[in-house]
């Protein structure tokens, strides 16, 4: 069996740290362009070329390595005060981070980079270095191979100078062992920096009976002598930071002072000298005990680990199954007829609870921000508006907003198709912008925010506007409408998602936009989610997305209609109420409302909609769920009974199905029977006979 590779490990979690080193870049840039002048946001940027750059020379990856540097060489010249910052300059900061990227991903797919892809935006930045500092460039790149003479005239080769030698303490404490710090591969990698003298104070260990197994006694004395510099001593200790005192310090520029005679734990290596300077240290790592006032935990360095996502998602199952297994338990004894107040059902109770911390502490590993999403979009702006020859500027709102890490991942594409419509269709050329009295820049404001269990992201642009005369025109002669057809604004608006609604030859016609929009509906509907549009004439359009926050659990409504158990999500549910004769009003033939406090709510029977019977005639004593849709609109859905209020585990549904409208998934029942999750406001916008739906493109459509 082979041994796995140390190196590919290695090499892994380098390509980890360069997407946070280019998350960080990309936001330094962002600043600048936003104006910040302060000269820490350059430097920034500056670390994180450079590091970049650093790890890359570490592993051979030379395009990366000569990239890196020349893009680093006129981001000095910035920090430097040599080069001032202009608009132009600033772009090309963008363009070079975005081919940078693009290097780093090649090399982690191991994917060969010609270095000629890179000899354009290298010449642009060539153009803001001077000759002296290209000269300097070029000779310091690392790695340049170069051939020596052995002929060298030495002053001689018998004496060679002495090492610089250093004193470093290394005191542990023990939330470093409860962490799973070892202290011996610390002072293995400081035994590899050059030669090391090694001693443990065991002068704090207590007797048998007062060690407590928990606390830490042991501290560490170490001479190194070593030609690297303290940056790199310090670098050992930098998964322990916070969690150990060390001090290290230059043992040969201070003053002699005597030591506790302290047992060697490495001998001397032979001819090392005999005497132990000691100096008094120069920087402790660990910050000044605090106020007793403030938390202790906030002074803390935050730790990070690294975990696969395929144990993150063995965990999720394993949670969904818990979930599953608690409703079962939780029927299997309310079917035994137990008092609610005994021993079993007050166990039951607790066991719920805890599975709901647990399964809320899982989502929050699988949850992340849309921070890395919105960025990735930001480069799909600059390239779009370059190809279009238009000055766009995007505007993110939200970044911090989290949500499962699926759901972010397969919005990528969608969202890419949109903010491309968005800048390519929905922006008008600068002419006609300044022609109709606005900014010549164009603006495309990318925003994310939780609201009622769900997250929605709004892709929305400062254009024309969607023309809904034209597009209506347009549907007319492909035949997706009759040409008496009287359509509502929304119902236009909808059109633009129907597949092969645009072509290339129209395209050019709308001042909205239509290219390929059902893929993207398509996808959105695949997370569950749903997709919706809102445009003004000359003040721009928006879409909204409104996603679940997981695809794991849920917290559902249990109902029954026409002998069939389905689910309704909680989330959407405001409020249930039993029908009256004296509250439904017939407003046409097979239209009813429902009065509710002064107001109207359309009705929708349930079981008539998803196929499972005709629609009752007499309502009289039938159960209502109160529907809450995402734009403020209300309905009522007709149900025969409700079961319970539970929390259910999401199981997609196969390919192999059909898709049906208002099915979003399935679920496994506390007594192992499938039932249907369904998306209420897919449904209310299915049914024909709700005038504010989607009916009449659904009826065309089909």
């Amino acid at each position: 069996m082979t041994s796995p590779d140390p190196m590919a490990e290695i090499k892994a979690s380098f390509f980890i740290e360069c997407e946070e080193l280019l998350e960080a870049m990309q936001d330094g840039l962002q600043r600048l362009d936003d104006g910040d002048d302060d000269p820490e946001t350059i430097n920034v940027v500056f670390r994180a070329v450079h590091s970049i750059k650093g790890g890359a020379g570490a592993f051979g990856l030379e395009p990366m390595v000569r990239f890196a540097h020349r893009f680093e060489t006129v981001l000095d010249g910035v920090r430097a005060g040599a080069q001032p910052v202009t608009p132009d300059l600033t772009k090309l900061f963008f363009r070079a981070g975005d081919h940078l990227s693009d290097i780093v991903r090649a090399c982690r797919d191991d994917v060969d980079f010609p270095p000629s892809q890179s000899d354009a935006i290298l010449s642009d930045l060539d153009s803001y270095i001077s000759r002296d500092a290209a000269d300097t460039a070029e000779d310091e790149i690392e790695f340049q191979p170069m051939a020596l003479s052995l002929d060298l005239d030495l002053p001689s080769l018998d004496t060679p100078p002495e090492p610089p030698r250093w004193r470093i303490t290394f005191t542990p404490e023990a939330d470093m062992y409860e962490s799973g710090n070892e202290v011996f591969p610390i002072l293995s990698a400081l035994a590899d920096l050059g030669q090391a003298d090694i001693r443990c104070d065991t002068s704090k260990v207590p007797g048998l009976t007062e060690l407590a197994p928990e606390s830490a006694y042991l501290s560490w004395s170490i001479d190194l002598n070593t030609t690297v510099e303290e940056a790199e001593i310090r670098s050992v200790f930098e998964f322990v930071e916070g969690l150990c005192d060390i001090t290290v310090a230059r043992a040969d520029t201070a003053p002699q002072t005597s030591l506790p005679d302290l047992p060697p734990l490495v001998s001397d290596p032979p001819g090392a000298p005999p005497e132990r300077e000691a100096v008094a240290p120069t920087e402790v790592s660990k910050p000044a005990a605090k106020p007793a006032s403030q938390p202790a935990q906030a002074n803390a360095a935050k730790t990070v680990v690294r975990v696969d996502l395929d144990r993150i998602e063995r965990l999720v199952n394993l949670v969904g199954e818990l979930v599953i297994n608690q409703a079962m338990l939780a029927q299997s004894l309310e079917s035994e007829g137990l008092s609610p107040h005994s021993d079993a059902m007050n166990g039951l109770e607790e066991f719920q609870r805890l599975t709901r911390d647990i399964q809320d502490s899982v989502m929050m590993i699988r949850a992340q921000p849309v921070k890395p999403l919105f960025q990735r979009m930001s480069r799909i702006v600059r390239e779009a508006s370059a190809a279009v020859d238009k000055d766009v500027h995007l505007i993110t709102d939200g970044e911090t907003t989290e949500v499962d890490k699926t759901v972010i991942e397969r919005l990528a594409d969608p969202l890419t198709h949109m903010i491309r419509n968005a800048v390519d269709h929905g922006l008008e050329s600068t002419e006609d912008r300044v022609k109709a009295g606005k900014s010549p820049e164009g603006s495309v404001k990318l925003s994310a925010a939780h609201r009622s269990g769900r997250v929605v992201i709004e892709v929305s642009d400062d254009g024309s506007g969607i023309n809904r005369p034209k597009v209506h025109q347009i549907a007319i002669d492909k035949g997706l409408v009759a040409e008496d057809a009287v359509l509502s604004d929304t119902e236009i608006d909808n059109l633009l998602f129907l597949p092969g609604f645009s072509t290339a030859s129209c395209v050019s016609d709308l001042s909205g936009r239509g290219v390929g929009m059902d893929v993207v509906k398509t996808a959105i509907q695949s997370l569950g989610g749903r997709i919706t549009i809102t445009s003004a004439a000359g003040e721009g359009t928006t879409f909204s997305i409104s996603l679940p926050l997981t695809l794991a659990v849920l917290d559902g409504m249990v109902v029954d209609v026409a002998q069939e158990t389905l689910v309704v999500p909680l989330n959407v549910v405001s409020e249930t109420l039993t029908i009256r004769d004296d509250t439904v009003d017939e407003v046409e033939p097979g239209t009813r409302v429902v009065r509710v406090r002064g107001g109207f709510v359309p009705l929708f029977d349930l079981g008539s909609a998803l196929g499972y019977r005709a629609e009752p005639s007499n309502l009289a004593g039938s159960v209502a769920l109160l529907i809450v849709q995402e734009d403020g609109s209300r309905a009522a859905l007709i149900v025969d009974e409700i079961q319970d209020q539970r929390q259910v585990v999401i199981k997609g549904l196969d390919d192999a199905f059909c898709s049906a409208p208002g099915i979003a998934a399935a679920t496994i029942l506390g007594d192992g029977q499938i039932a249907l999750i369904i998306d209420p406001s897919d449904i209310i916008a299915h049914t024909p006979k709700h005038s504010g739906s989607h009916a009449a493109p659904l009826r065309m459509e089909a």
